[in-house]
């Protein structure tokens, strides 16, 4: 289950767009011709603005976090900021060379998995992709480094979650974490109509629960969706209460997480590619601490509607009482006029350098 408010104050870091693959589901439009990448200064410093604003978990995705030949410094500057960190990897370049710097800066390592050989060959865009991924992880074992396996969920392999979940068992996994497939990015042109219904939704929900009384502790499996009952006992972990908190209570890391920047200095909120009317705005402008005072200023009410918006969307009466939190909250985001009504992102930015 999803829990937006949780103690896990999550910055997620998109260093770079280049990867190895070019994968159907690529929320962020990775691919082996980017080229685009964040400085290691700029980088550096966020980290460290962000511990101080309270984040405790540092996650490096992409793109694939391995191709980004700095990312080892910006691992260690995490731990020293007392921040856990996390990658997210395709798997195939964890060889011996990238293990040993990954191991003792990587507290999780989290390699994708998008179901069966086949399944997953064709969602990465590649014949080998699996084979090649397969073969790293004896090395991944011998290497002690911790690790779990993000799946993708589609209208075409949630069938597969047995099969995924025995897998990630065989292969003495720490972690199973199941989102169902955001239409952002490669998605929006590549698997038109292959975001799970809300059946399959539900389907996975309750696989995903069972999967949990069944495995106890030799396998901690998370799914990325809600139930109805959650949501109304707790608005809070939802960014949801009725009134409007006194914001001064409260570390920026306990108004958002996870917080995301992107590849281009972009930060935003919840996930990649949120609707820009709600953004901080870019590093590239302006620092992430004077990001954060200026939204906390100008676009937190605004965000916060927005939140309460969802919030009464998926708590009304429903056939169905699963729900999906981050996508409903990215769809009304972008349809919302409550981002028009505040203050543009370009006028933070003017603010912050000032």
């Amino acid at each position: 289950m999803v829990s937006t408010g949780n103690f896990n104050r999550i910055l997620q870091i998109h260093p770079s767009r280049r990867c190895n693959l070019r994968c159907l589901h690529c929320y962020s439009s990775s691919s082996p011709e980017e080229r685009d990448q964040l400085s290691v200064p700029l980088l550096l410093q966020a980290i460290t603005d962000a511990s101080v604003q309270g984040y405790t978990i540092a996650s490096f995705s992409g793109g694939e976090p391995l191709v980004y030949k700095p990312l080892p410094e910006l691992l260690k500057q995490a731990h020293q900021c007392q921040m856990h960190t996390t990658v997210t990897s395709n798997g195939i370049l964890l060889d011996e060379r990238h293990l040993e710097q990954l191991t003792g800066a990587v507290d999780l390592l989290a390699i994708s998995l998008d179901g069966m050989p086949a399944s997953h060959n064709r969602m990465r865009s590649s014949e080998q992709a699996f084979e090649k991924m397969a073969a790293r992880l004896e090395g991944v074992r011998q290497s002690g480094i911790p690790f779990g396996f993000i799946f993708t969920l589609t209208k075409q392999n949630f069938r597969e979650l047995d099969w995924v979940a025995n897998f990630a068992l065989e292969q003495r996994a720490k972690l199973l974490q199941i989102h169902p497939l955001a239409e952002v990015g490669h998605a929006t042109q590549s698997l038109v109509g292959y975001r799970p219904n809300p059946s399959i939704l539900s389907y996975a929900y309750l696989k995903a629960t069972r999967l949990r009384e069944a495995l106890g502790d030799k396998l901690f499996v998370q799914i990325d969706l809600t139930h109805q009952d959650l949501l109304r006992s707790n608005p809070g972990s939802f960014f949801a209460e009725e009134s409007l908190i006194n914001q001064e209570d409260y570390s920026f890391a306990e108004l958002i997480s996870p917080l995301i920047i992107e590849a281009d200095g972009t930060v935003v909120p919840m996930q990649h590619g949120f609707d820009r009317n709600y953004a901080l705005g870019n590093l590239n402008e302006a620092s992430l601490s004077e990001l954060t005072k200026h939204w906390r200023q100008e676009r937190y009410r605004a965000f916060r509607e927005l939140c309460q918006q969802v919030y009464q969307e998926l708590t009304a009466p429903a056939h169905l009482p699963i729900t999906d939190w981050y996508e409903t909250l990215m769809q009304l985001a972008k349809t919302s006029e409550a981002g028009e009504k505040s203050t543009t992102v370009s006028t933070v930015q003017e603010n912050a350098i000032v």
